[in-house]
């Protein structure tokens, strides 16, 4: 027998794979059983194809707010952020995560929906890696991010050097956020 037929070939042997990018999931449930629905989505993150779920915060209790400002009077929400590293592009993910909150109930999304109304899920990508996007379709990172306690305290509790692109560190925009608050009448 020829010695290099049994020998492993270069070509043949296993390669890296390519390096995913880290993305930040927002996860909110206003309706049902809030924490196992939460708890679910997230392990449904880690089962998604090339992705892996890094870490997620512990949910905080929240107000629902609405078009027209925080409704203590609606059902309170619960919140958390989850990191993933994912090698799926940005609009693949959020098919995605469309269809978990399908998977627990969510009415499909389309333009007569209304927005801010409770769910027994919602799902936001915040940011995927460095990518920048204004389709109309996925606007990356999310447009209200920086304006959400919601999601940056969560965020910045699993993530200490987390950046918003294009807004600064998640540190400095919380502060801000929560000194606004503060000063509000």
């Amino acid at each position: 027998m020829n010695r290099r037929l049994a020998q492993d070939s270069p070509a043949a042997r296993p390669t890296a794979a390519a390096p995913g990018r880290r993305a930040v999931v927002a996860l909110g449930a206003n309706l049902g059983d809030r924490a196992e629905t939460i708890a679910a989505a997230i392990a449904e993150l880690d089962r998604l194809p090339l992705t892996r779920l890094i870490r997620a915060a512990e949910p905080i209790e929240t107000v629902a707010l609405t078009l027209e400002g925080p409704d203590a009077a609606a059902p309170a929400y619960l919140n958390t952020v989850a990191i993933v590293e994912t090698r799926l592009a940005p609009s693949v993910l959020l098919t995605y995560l469309h269809a978990i909150e399908e998977r627990h109930g969510r009415a499909p999304r389309s333009p007569e929906q209304p927005r801010w109304q409770d769910r027994p899920l919602d799902l936001d990508l915040i940011v995927h890696g460095d990518v920048v996007s204004d389709a109309p379709e996925l606007t990356l990172p999310h447009p209200r991010a920086a304006e959400r306690d919601f999601v940056l305290g969560p965020w910045l509790a699993v993530d200490p050097d987390a950046e918003l692109p294009g807004r600064g560190r998640v540190e400095t925009l919380l502060a801000a956020l929560r000194a606004d608050a503060e000063g509000a009448p």
